[in-house]
């Protein structure tokens, strides 16, 4: 009777233990301490303990590990990048090879971004996130663990960077004069991955809540501005937004011939003038497609509507990157008298 009753409640806290994550002890590193916090954000893995060894007897009563025992294995949930043979990548256009986070991220990072942002998994949203955490921040972790060069070999730095995510996480492992052991560096891991997190969630927050929502508002203005100037030829913004990184973005995704993309952008500036940009050749080139009229680069003013011949100019960078008008209005005539020049 004794045996009967205890059994079936001895089964449901074998149940209800905690998931373990294993990862390797010793010398921690950035790839895996965001890996642990990944896979806590997880439906499956939120609660997990971790256990930290490279003993396989102990790693094989793991649920799931990951940055030790030379096996990549979804199916039996291992993520190691160490073994021989091992290239994978991300894809979608990325070709660096993955750590442990970058594995981590490209199985269970769609999950992380629906359930950290609260969007539903299928939602368009999500992947684009889900790429765009992995081009800013993932990839840099993968390619600093792989030991990949950022630049060309023949290229020298001009200075050192020590600030980075990947240094700092390396700067909690003890000094080589202070006491250590598996108590203390499993204490620093833990600070490790937490500081990886908050990294990560505040890179995913600003790209939830601003960076993409300026793409609606992008594709919101190309629809309005048609009203405006039917060629597609100027965009027009009733408030700033950045928006170049996402119009690129679009005329890629869309396919758009040369002919058909936009040339100028205006928008409202923080003094109450307007301003008239000319779209860049790539999304970080100074560059223009076509940069304003060489005639009003480095005018001011009235020396300006004279050039021009348009009221209330306040002025033409040099480069002809930009410019400026008092209005909307002789905003837009600057934008569509420098396409006919």
């Amino acid at each position: 009777m004794s045996s009967a009753t205890h059994a079936p409640q001895a089964k449901k806290q074998k149940l209800d233990q905690p998931k373990i994550i294993g990862t390797h002890n010793g010398t921690f590193h950035c790839d895996e301490a965001l890996a642990v916090f990944l896979l806590r954000q997880t439906a499956t893995y939120r609660d997990s303990d971790v256990k930290r060894t490279r003993d396989p007897a102990v790693l094989e009563t793991c649920d799931i590990v990951v940055d030790v025992g030379a096996v990549y294995d979804e199916s039996k949930q291992l993520f190691d990048h160490h073994q021989r043979g091992f290239t994978e990548v991300f894809g979608h256009g990325f070709e660096t090879k993955l750590s442990s986070a970058g594995l981590v991220f490209k199985h269970f990072g769609k999950e992380v971004v629906a359930n950290t942002t609260q969007l539903p998994a299928d939602d368009p949203k999500v992947m684009t996130l889900w790429l765009k955490m992995y081009k800013e921040f993932i990839e840099g972790i993968d390619g600093n663990d792989n030991g990949i060069s950022q630049y060309p070999s023949d290229v020298k730095a001009r200075y050192r960077n020590s600030t980075n995510l990947p240094s700092r996480v390396a700067a909690l492992n003890p000094w080589w004069n202070q006491p250590s052991g598996p108590d203390v560096l499993d204490a620093q891991f833990a600070k490790a991955s937490q500081l990886t997190g908050t990294e990560f969630l505040g890179k995913l927050n600003f790209y939830a809540n601003a960076w993409l929502p300026a793409r609606d508002l992008l594709i919101a203005s190309i629809e309005s501005s048609k009203a405006i100037d039917p060629t597609g030829k100027i965009l027009v913004f009733e408030q700033f937004l950045p928006w170049k990184e996402h119009l690129f973005d679009l005329e890629k995704e869309s396919e758009m011939a040369e002919a058909d993309k936009a040339i100028y952008v205006v928008y409202p500036d923080d003094g109450g003038s307007w301003r008239v940009q000319a779209v860049p050749v790539s999304s970080e080139s100074f560059d223009s497609r076509k940069a304003l009229p060489d005639a009003w680069r480095g005018l001011r003013d009235d020396t300006l509507s004279a050039a021009s011949g348009i009221e209330g100019c306040v002025f033409v960078h040099a480069s002809g990157f930009i410019g400026g008008n008092k209005t909307k209005e002789g905003a837009m005539q600057l934008a569509k008298a420098a396409l006919e020049m």
